[in-house]
């Protein structure tokens, strides 16, 4: 078996009773070919409850779990791209980066250049980590396609490790921005939020807040300015779920602005309006304590004039 470089899960729907195995893949996996899902299948890259499935035709009865697990392409070589690079913060053992959005942050399926790790590989040449493989070459940690903001990158494994056990002990402080719908009542301006989060039932692209099954979540939320019909958020997260804080901004009834997942699509916004703001830790070479605040992009800064009758957001940031 090759490495994974990338995993999803599926739940089937009564609906998908007698469906066939492959062609349910392609429903949920529209940006792969049918022939490369097939490989999937019979090399043993999908599961069934937990049972590997080798046949295509397989039907499906409804309800099961599906797993796909996808390996590094055989001769798979990620190549050095000459993209632009905010580069925030940089010394011998590591980066920070400002990351743009509609910058996938490693190759995955359909991503396989244009990503940050090409950008990446074209500055850095031969000096990052490759504890994650020739994939994910320098990457700790990841953010979203459309969220910006930034992320640190190790040019070494042992720096890696370092990084690594820092988010893991939770002493890497990371601290988001988030344009969101509706006015917060003055008992609910700030808060912490500890809920699990798991996998939606009826879709399995999203997650959700779930009852006592999946992984706990916890954030703290503090409103900087509330408007009419949006507001402007300040969330640290003390745990990096998938999509937590598009999940728990909708759990509050406040989605984020452009959020067409977990909320709705806005026409003036062609992504969600989430931004990694600050970075806070200490070095894991010079013991220093670093803090790291990330320019807001263009779009970020229109939408909060747009929203907020011309006010400049960056006039209630500390």
């Amino acid at each position: 078996m090759r490495p994974i470089i990338e995993s999803y899960q599926y739940q089937a729907q009564e609906t998908d009773q007698g469906k066939r195995l492959d062609l349910f893949l392609k429903e949920q996996l529209p940006e792969a070919t049918r022939s490369y899902l097939e490989k999937l299948i019979t090399e043993g890259y999908v599961k069934c409850d937990a049972k590997v499935i080798t046949k295509n035709g397989k039907k499906l009865k409804g309800k099961e779990e599906i797993q796909v697990f996808i390996p590094e392409e055989e001769e798979m070589k990620v190549e050095a791209e000459k993209l632009p690079l905010d580069i925030v913060y940089e010394d011998e053992y590591l980066l920070v980066i400002n990351k743009p959005a509609n910058m996938v942050v490693h190759p995955a399926l359909g991503n396989y250049t244009g990503t940050l790790v090409n950008a990446l590989l074209y500055y850095c040449k031969e000096t990052l980590s490759d504890v994650n493989g020739t994939v994910r070459p320098g990457i700790v940690h990841r953010l979203d396609k459309d969220t910006t903001g930034l992320i640190v990158v190790a040019k070494n494994n042992q720096i890696h490790h370092h990084l690594a056990l820092m988010f893991q002990e939770k002493t890497i402080h990371k601290t988001y921005l988030a344009i969101v719908k509706g006015r917060f009542s003055e008992e609910k301006k700030e808060g912490d939020l500890e809920t699990w989060i798991a996998r939606d039932r009826k879709d399995r692209k999203k997650m959700a807040v779930s009852q006592n099954y999946g992984k706990k979540a916890v954030s703290h939320y503090k409103v900087l300015l509330n408007g009419e019909k949006h507001s402007l958020v300040e969330v640290n997260i003390k745990t990096g779920r998938t999509h937590q804080i598009r999940v728990h901004m909708k759990y509050l009834n406040h989605p984020i602005l452009g959020d067409a997942m977990y909320g709705q699509q806005d026409l003036r916004c062609s992504r969600q309006m989430l931004h990694a703001y600050r970075l806070e830790f200490v070095h894991p070479v010079t013991k220093e304590k670093m803090c790291f605040e990330g320019k807001l992009p263009e779009d970020f800064i229109e939408a909060g004039k747009r929203v907020f009758d011309g006010k400049d957001i960056h006039t209630v940031l500390v």
